[in-house]
C-alpha cells in the first residue's frame, strides 16, 4: 500500500515524489507549501475563485485537493489587490488546500479578437468595459504573486491548432523567451510551471519540452490542446511526446478532458489536469456515470426513481434525489438541479483520478484503464 507521504524540510515551493508506477502511467505526491496532493490528480476550474454552485466544503468532499483559477478574469475582476488586502485566495475563497492559477496566455487565444500580441505581451481590450491592459509576463507574474496561489504559470503563447509552422515555431520562441522573464520575477515560495507549446508538431513540440527542461521551474505543463484537433490526434501525439517530455518534474495537460481522455493520458505518463466539462456539462443537464454520460432531459428519466449512478457515492447518488426529482429540476429551471448535478460530476472525477492511482500502485492500470474505456465505449455506439 502507499504509506502517508512526509513533508519535505528543503522548503523548496515544490517537490514532486513518484510512489508507483504501471507501464507509463504513474502516482506519487506534489509536496506543497500548505498540503500534498496525491497524483495523479484533476482540478476542479474556479474561474472566478469559486467552483460554479459548489461550497469549498463540497469541493473538499468530492476528493480535489487543488482548485485551477483564473488570473485574467481575477486580474480585471475584483483586481489582484482586492484579493491580496484579504489574505491572498485561499483566505479570500475560503479553499484551504492548493490552488492554481493560470497565466492569462489561454484567454489571449479565446478572446483573439480582443487582444495583439507582441513581444512585450498581450494589448487586451476587456470584454468586461472594454478597457486596455497589457499583460506581459511580469504582469502576469505580479499578479499571480498577489493572489498567492501555490503554483503559478508562466505567460505563454497558445496558437491556433491550425496554424502554419512559422506561427508556431514563433510561438514556441516567445514562451520560452517569457519562461524565462517569469523566472526573473517570480515570487519567493511559488512554484512555476513552464508551458510547452507546438501544435500537432511532435518534433517541435519535442524540442520545445528539452528547452523548458533546461530551465529552473518547478513542472512542465502541455498547452495548446484540445483547441481544434481531433481527440485521435492528440492522444498519438501524447503517445510520442511523453517519453521525451522530463520525468523528474510533473506533467500537467492543459484543459483535458472528458473522462476517456483522462486515462488515456494517465496512461502515457500525464500527472495533472483540469477542464470545466463536470461543471459546465452539469450546467448544461449533462451528468458523468459508469456507464458514459446521462442527458437528464430525455424523457426516459420522467419515471426513474434510481439515482443517477448506483455505484456513486456523491451527496446526490446517496441523499435519495431520483432521475426523475432531477429532471423535474432541470426542466423547471430550479438552481438546485445545477448543484446536485455539479456535485455529481466534480465527485465522478475525483473518483476518477483515485481509481486510477489505485490501480497504478497496485500495478493493474493497462487491465483496469481497458475496461474502463471499453464500457464507455460500448455505451457510445
Amino acid at each position: 500500500m502507499d504509506p502517508q507521504p512526509t513533508l519535505s524540510s528543503t522548503h523548496k515551493p515544490l517537490e514532486f515524489e513518484v510512489r508507483g508506477r504501471c507501464g507509463r502511467a504513474r502516482a506519487g505526491y506534489l509536496h506543497l507549501r500548505r498540503c500534498d496532493v496525491a497524483t495523479p490528480l484533476f482540478m476542479p476550474v474556479g474561474t472566478q475563485a469559486t467552483v460554479k454552485a459548489l461550497t469549498p466544503a463540497e469541493i473538499e468532499a468530492s476528493g480535489a485537493r487543488m482548485i485551477i483559477m483564473n488570473t485574467y478574469h481575477l486580474w480585471l475582476r475584483p483586481t489582484p489587490e482586492v484579493v491580496s488586502a484579504q489574505g491572498g485566495l485561499h483566505e479570500f475563497s475560503r479553499w484551504p488546500l492548493a490552488i492554481a492559477t493560470d497565466s492569462g496566455g489561454f484567454q489571449a487565444f479565446s478572446l483573439a479578437a480582443l487582444s495583439k500580441v507582441t513581444e512585450e505581451g498581450f494589448a487586451f481590450q476587456s470584454h468586461l468595459d472594454g478597457s486596455r491592459h497589457l499583460l506581459s509576463p511580469e504582469e502576469s507574474m505580479r499578479i499571480q504573486g498577489l493572489l498567492d496561489s501555490d503554483i503559478a504559470m508562466q505567460l505563454d503563447v497558445c496558437p491556433d491548432s491550425q496554424a502554419s509552422i512559422e506561427t508556431l515555431k514563433s510561438a514556441v520562441e516567445r514562451t520560452t523567451r517569457w519562461a524565462e522573464r517569469c523566472l526573473a520575477v517570480r515570487k519567493s515560495g511559488q512554484a512555476l510551471f513552464a508551458i510547452v507549446q507546438g501544435g500537432t508538431n511532435l518534433s517541435l513540440r519535442q524540442r520545445h519540452a528539452a528547452e523548458l527542461a533546461e530551465l529552473p521551474v518547478d513542472g512542465l505543463a502541455l498547452g495548446g490542446f484540445s483547441v481544434g484537433e481531433s481527440t485521435e490526434t492528440m492522444h498519438g501525439l501524447l503517445e510520442q511526446l511523453l517519453p521525451t517530455v522530463d520525468e523528474t518534474r510533473p506533467r500537467y495537460l492543459m484543459g483535458v478532458g472528458t473522462p476517456s481522455d483522462l486515462v488515456r493520458a494517465i496512461a502515457q505518463g500525464v500527472d495533472m489536469f483540469d477542464c470545466v466539462l463536470p461543471t459546465r456539462n452539469a450546467r448544461n443537464g449533462q451528468a458523468f456515470v459508469g456507464s458514459g454520460r446521462l442527458v437528464i432531459k430525455q424523457a426516459q428519466y420522467k419515471d426513474d426513481p434510481r439515482p443517477l449512478d448506483e455505484q456513486c457515492s456523491c451527496p446526490t447518488c446517496t441523499g435519495g434525489f431520483s432521475r426523475s426529482y432531477l429532471r423535474h429540476l432541470f426542466i423547471a429551471r430550479e438552481i438546485l438541479a445545477l448543484r446536485l448535478l455539479t456535485l455529481h460530476n466534480v465527485h465522478f472525477y475525483g473518483h476518477l483520478v483515485n481509481l486510477a492511482r489505485e490501480a497504478i500502485l497496485t500495478g493493474n492500470y493497462a487491465t483496469w484503464a481497458s475496461e474502463m474505456l471499453a464500457r464507455w465505449q460500448s455505451q457510445n455506439k
